[in-house]
Formats: structure tokens, C-alpha cells, sequence
């Protein structure tokens, strides 16, 4: 089965530039528990560069196998105030490991000549659960500030999530109007 791994541009992501085509991705929304992380970078819009788009994290990695239960693991940037609420949840313990988020990734398409969303969730709230690595859950942030942009002060982070036991769709395109409509999750019952 083929799988989704996307090398993402966090500077280009930060830092738009119309001549540059790279590809990009964004956590738009994000609670954890019941603690939601703060909407707190803004970046550019490559559907409408003249728009500001606020999000949560702006992404360097993202993984998913394509299989239905196969977590999708995040990695980006996050602020100082983010970073600290998912360090201090971490170290609480969480004991409600759910997860409700947004997310969008863009690519460029050199036939159209324009970006395009090539995986995201139809703007709609995913439901998941932080993934396990063994008895340790998937949600890692790191103390030292990223130096891949300088400003705003960011951080890196990663975090795995599986699907809840309901079906939910995620949108993945090859090019723009390419779409392909896939199912994440099983529904119980």
C-alpha cells in the first residue's frame, strides 16, 4: 500500500515566497485533552498569499501509511506558549490522551502553475488519540529553541495520532483537482 511522507519547508512555511514552490503544511487546530493549544503563528496562505492564516504549528514532517488504523505522525514548529502547555502535560501525565485537530498541507503543481491542498482533513475536526510507542505516548516537544526561522521564538515537536473507532475521511491529491478520498478509522458497533 503506498504511504504519505512529506518533507515539509518550515521556512518557506514562516516565511512566504511567491517564487518559491515548495511544499508546506499546517496544524490549523489542535486540543489535547481537554487543553487547547493556542492559534498563535501567522503565516501566508499559498492558496491566497494576500491572506493570513493562523495555526497552531507549522509543519517539517508528516507521515501516514494510507492504511485506515495507521496513525498519522506530525512534526513541526510550535510557539512558546504551546510548547509549554504540551511540556507541562507531559509531565502531569496525561490520562485523556484524545485529540481533536486540523490540518492542511499544500504542493505546488507546475501544470496548473498554482498550489494545491494535497493532504488534508476537508475542514472538518479529526478525532484521534496520541499514539503509543510502547508504554510511552507518541508526544515529544524539545527544550532548545529551533534555529530553522529566528522569529517568532519556536519549537520543535512531534506527535503520533491513531484514529478514534469512528470513520473519518482525509482528502490526499496528486495534483490540483486530483483528489482522492480516503478512510481513517473504524467504526465500532
Amino acid at each position: 500500500m503506498p504511504s504519505l511522507n512529506y518533507s515539509l519547508d518550515v521556512f518557506q512555511g514562516f516565511n512566504y515566497k511567491k517564487d518559491k514552490q515548495t511544499k508546506v503544511g499546517f496544524i490549523t487546530k489542535m486540543k489535547v485533552g481537554t487543553d487547547e493549544l493556542a492559534v498563535d503563528i501567522t503565516c501566508k496562505d499559498p492558496l491566497n498569499p494576500a491572506t493570513d492564516l493562523k495555526v497552531v504549528a507549522v509543519l517539517s514532517q508528516l507521515m501516514w501509511e494510507t492504511g485506515t488504523t495507521d496513525p498519522v505522525l506530525f512534526s513541526g514548529q510550535i510557539c512558546t506558549n504551546n510548547k509549554n502547555k504540551l511540556a507541562e502535560l507531559g509531565l502531569k501525565g496525561l490520562t485523556n490522551i484524545e485529540v481533536v485537530f486540523q490540518f492542511i498541507c499544500y504542493d505546488y503543481d507546475p501544470t496548473a502553475k498554482k498550489y494545491f491542498k494535497c493532504f488534508h482533513a476537508q475542514d472538518t475536526d479529526m478525532k484521534g488519540l496520541i499514539q503509543k510507542q510502547g508504554a510511552d505516548l507518541m508526544l515529544q516537544v524539545a527544550d532548545d529553541v529551533a534555529t530553522e526561522v529566528q522569529s517568532p521564538r519556536n519549537f520543535a515537536m512531534t506527535i503520533g495520532v491513531k484514529a478514534q473507532p469512528i470513520s473519518q475521511a482525509l482528502v490526499v491529491a496528486v495534483a490540483d483537482q486530483k483528489n482522492i478520498v480516503k478512510q481513517w478509522g473504524v467504526a465500532e458497533g
